[in-house]
């Protein structure tokens, strides 16, 4: 049990002895230490994201559109932090990587049980991405937890349905309505999601280049090129295939 007499500063609020003590390079080289910082900082933003997308759930779930708005604004902010953290690891030279790479063992980013359950969350239910958890053992209690529930576009359609207001009927109308603008929300994600996978496959072919394997087993950036056009939300982007066809 803590002592609230206890005086509380900045390091023991945030446990920063704790903290900083968990970068441990197993090589000599210098650059290691940014490749861990870079991927543990990248952990802890998943963390996040995964804490918001289960108050985004909640507030889909009590059909409250401006809540859901809201959570959807800064899942959108997350995502483009985690994203402009791999412009670090862009300064690391393959020579310097190559250097240290060994040291990594089997790690892989495809071992991250916390952006799996992301993407099982967001909605990825494709027969390649299943057999994908599968290929390292039983799937994570965290991820399968995610895919039990319906998928985000399950639950915004859900909403929809609450309101009395069919999905076409948000492209049309004199003014957009906050339901209009949560569907770009998700879009929005969908998109940072994208720009995120397409920057992680440039970032490994610079690196590592287009044809060398990944640490982890996997095809490396070759196996990241199958993952970008992955949709969350399907039925979002072919309303619009509708609406314009039908305007035609």
């Amino acid at each position: 049990m803590s002592d609230d007499r206890t005086e509380v500063n900045y390091g023991s609020y945030l446990a920063l002895n704790e903290l900083l003590g968990l970068q441990r390079p197993r090589s000599p080289h210098p650059d290691e230490l940014l490749f861990i910082v870079v991927h543990q900082a990248s952990e802890l933003w998943f963390k996040e994201i995964l804490h918001e997308l289960d108050l985004l759930i909640d507030a889909f779930s009590r059909h409250e559109a401006e809540f859901a708005l809201f959570h959807m604004g800064r899942i959108n902010a997350l995502m483009r932090i985690v994203s402009a953290q791999l412009s670090a690891l862009e300064t690391l030279p393959p020579q310097h990587f190559a250097e240290f790479r060994r040291h990594l063992g089997t790690s892989s980013g495809s071992q991250s049980v916390q952006f799996r359950a992301i993407e099982a969350v967001s909605g990825l239910r494709e027969p390649h991405f299943i057999q994908v958890l599968q290929e390292h053992g039983p799937i994570p209690d965290l991820v399968q937890r995610a895919l039990a529930r319906p998928a985000l576009q399950d639950y915004f359609l859900d909403l929809l349905k609450a309101h009395e207001t069919e999905l076409e009927a948000l492209y049309t109308g004199e003014r957009p309505s906050t339901l209009f603008f949560l569907a770009e929300a998700l879009l929005e994600y969908e998109q940072q999601f994208g720009q995120w996978r397409f920057a992680h496959v440039q970032l490994v072919e610079r690196v590592l280049g287009p044809h060398t394997g990944g640490t982890g087993g996997t095809l490396g950036a070759k196996y990241l090129s199958r993952t970008i056009d992955q949709k969350f939300f399907p039925a979002l982007w072919a309303v619009r295939a509708r609406f314009y066809g039908s305007a035609g």
